[in-house]
Formats: C-alpha cells, sequence, structure tokens
C-alpha cells in the first residue's frame, strides 16, 4: 500500500524516542509497514544511540519519501528538534513532543499520512505548555472534527481487546456517568471499528456488569437491571451480537474469551487491568469513531528506565503494525483474522 504511517515522539525524554528507533531496527523481523517520524532527527540518532543501536537518520523534506526511504533509514520528517535527555522531562521537551503530534495529526487528517501512532506523553508536562486536553484520545478526535464522546478507547493485545466505557474519572463518578445510550453509543462504534479496522464481519460483543455477581439480583445494586441490561437489549435490536451483563470476575478466564470479540467494560480499571495482565508488553491503544487510524502503545513514558536499554519495543511494535493492518483494509488492500 502506498504512503506511510506518521509516528509522533511523545516526551523526549521518555521511551518513546527510543522505541521508534528499536521498531524500525526490527521492521523486518516484524514485517512492519512503512513509517517516519516526525521531528527529532537528531534526538532520534542519540536515542538509538543510548538503546545500542546502529541505525541511520535520514530528514525527509515530504511524506511522500517516507516510503523509498524507509527501507534504508529511519525516515524523519520536520526540522523540530532538541537536546535528548532521558529522563529528565522539562518544557522545552513538552514543546516538541505537543509540536510533533499536532503536525502527525495533521498529516493524518489531510491524507498525507495512511495513519497516527503516537508516543507517550507526560499530560502534567504538556498541559504546562498549552495542552488542555485529558489525554491524546481527545486531542486528535478535535484535531478530526470528531466529539470527545465520539472517539472511543479499544484497547487490544494477542490475547485480548477491552473498551471503557467510562475513562478517566473517579471511580465513585462511574455509576452516576453510565447511562444505556452512552452504552450504546459506544458499543455501536466499537462494533463497527471492529468491521472497518479488523475485519471481523459479525463482532460479538461481551458486555460486563458493574457490580460483583452482576448486581446479584439488586442486592448488591441496580445498575445491571436499570441501565446495562437495556442497553445490550437495544444493540441487539439493532443488529449487534451483545449479550451480558457478565460479572466480570470470570469474563477474562481463558475458556470465555474464545466466545467473544471484545469486552465493553463500564469503567478504565475493569478494563485495563486484565489487558494489561494478559497483554502489558504487547498491549495496544486504538482510538475508534475517527476518520483516521490511531494508535498508541498501552503504556507511559517510563521516565524512570528512559535511555536504559530496559524497556521493551513490544507494544510501539504492536500499535505500528496493527496501524499498517487498519490503515490497509482501509483502504481495501488487506484482511485480517477474525
Amino acid at each position: 500500500m502506498p504512503g506511510a504511517l506518521a509516528v509522533s515522539l511523545g516526551d523526549p525524554a521518555g521511551v518513546g524516542p527510543e522505541l521508534i528507533c528499536e521498531a524500525w531496527a526490527s521492521r523486518h523481523t516484524h514485517a512492519l509497514p512503512p513509517f517516519f517520524a516526525v521531528g527529532g532527527a537528531d534526538l532520534l540518532a542519540a536515542a538509538a544511540k543510548a538503546r545500542g543501536l546502529s541505525i541511520p537518520v535520514r530528514r525527509i523534506a515530504d511524506p511522500a519519501e517516507a516510503g523509498s526511504a524507509f527501507a534504508e533509514a529511519l525516515p524523519v520528517l520536520g526540522d523540530r528538534d532538541g537536546p535528548y535527555r532521558p529522563g529528565e522531562p522539562d518544557r522545552e521537551g513538552a514543546r516538541l513532543a505537543l509540536a510533533s503530534l499536532t503536525m502527525a495529526a495533521e498529516l493524518a487528517k489531510h491524507g498525507s499520512a495512511t495513519g497516527l501512532v503516537t508516543g507517550p506523553i507526560a499530560k502534567a508536562r504538556l498541559a504546562e505548555v498549552g495542552f488542555a486536553h485529558p489525554g491524546q484520545t481527545e486531542f486528535v478526535a478535535e484535531a478530526c472534527g470528531i466529539a470527545a464522546e465520539d472517539a472511543v478507547m479499544l484497547l487490544a493485545g494477542p490475547n485480548l481487546r477491552t473498551v471503557p466505557i467510562t475513562v478517566h474519572c473517579a471511580l465513585s463518578r462511574v455509576p452516576g456517568l453510565l447511562s444505556v445510550d452512552l452504552i450504546q453509543a459506544r458499543a455501536a462504534i466499537t462494533a463497527h471499528g471492529l468491521r472497518r479496522d479488523f475485519g471481523i464481519a459479525s463482532p460479538r460483543l461481551a458486555v460486563c456488569a458493574l457490580n460483583p455477581h452482576g448486581g446479584e439480583g439488586g442486592k448488591f445494586g441496580n445498575e445491571e437491571a436499570r441501565i446495562i441490561a437495556p442497553a445490550i437489549a437495544a444493540l441487539r435490536e439493532a443488529g449487534i451480537d451483545a449479550t451480558g451483563p457478565h460479572s466480570a470476575d470470570a469474563l477474562f478466564a481463558p475458556h470465555a474469551r474464545d466466545e467473544y470479540d471484545v469486552a465493553i467494560c463500564m469503567y478504565h480499571d475493569q478494563a485495563l487491568i486484565p489487558l494489561k495482565a494478559l497483554d502489558f508488553d504487547n498491549g495496544v491503544n486504538m482510538t475508534l469513531g475517527l476518520p483516521i487510524v490511531r494508535t498508541s502503545p498501552d503504556h507511559g513514558t517510563a521516565f524512570g528506565i528512559a535511555g536504559k536499554r530496559q524497556a521493551s519495543p513490544g507494544a510501539m511494535i504492536a500499535a505500528i503494525r496493527m496501524a499498517g493492518e487498519a490503515a490497509a483494509l482501509r483502504a481495501g488492500a488487506g484482511s485480517a483474522p477474525r
């Protein structure tokens, strides 16, 4: 497929730059699609050296050059750069991270890149330089003209896919945020995303209960009967294969995972704990509901191990591979297993 993915640096003091370099170094082993980094050519060269990698870095003037450059060097677009100081985040690095993210999102939005892979950021540092969003998901959604509530976070790994209905909020607020409409809307976006970006013709959605034992007939809460079950009924009425409410304490057992394609979870940790327990080094955060493909490794900046050759490249490699597969499916040039 023509074109290449745009990869934003993430915080330059974190593990993002070295993992971008590691992904390029293992591009043949993992059959990765062409990609280019946005900004930080000198920084990436320094990160590669700290990682013990001997890789060429080539500046490109146009995303169209990335495909031909990719075979011989890590392509880098743009002149923005900065010093490589692993484990020492600062405002200068945050400004570079934000500039890289902004340009990469625009390139994907306008079709100059086939998709977007975002490196891990430090939200507190970005807030200091004017970043007003809860995270990159909301930033990319706004850049694409999509309301934040219509952008759905999918966590995906080799063993499991999960979607949290509520995301970054206090656990005490979750029951009040849940509604039939919210669950129905986000589950429908998920089903569409699995068809479009994963090639799953008839996605199977397992919807989690909120309370222990599914509420135990109302003894431990009534959200299952009052909100979750009606949402599942509405999804089934719309032709979506949704089941539940399932007690979350049993839904992630090996034999249970064979019965669904994605678990629809009611809150952040209900979705992320099983995903990270099963697929920590290969977990991908993918945003569904966007006009572009966007993925990210499902881990943070890991400042404490940045530059120490300890960070696993698995999630970055998986994020690049998943973005490439989804972009190929959207272009009608590829297929994906169920």
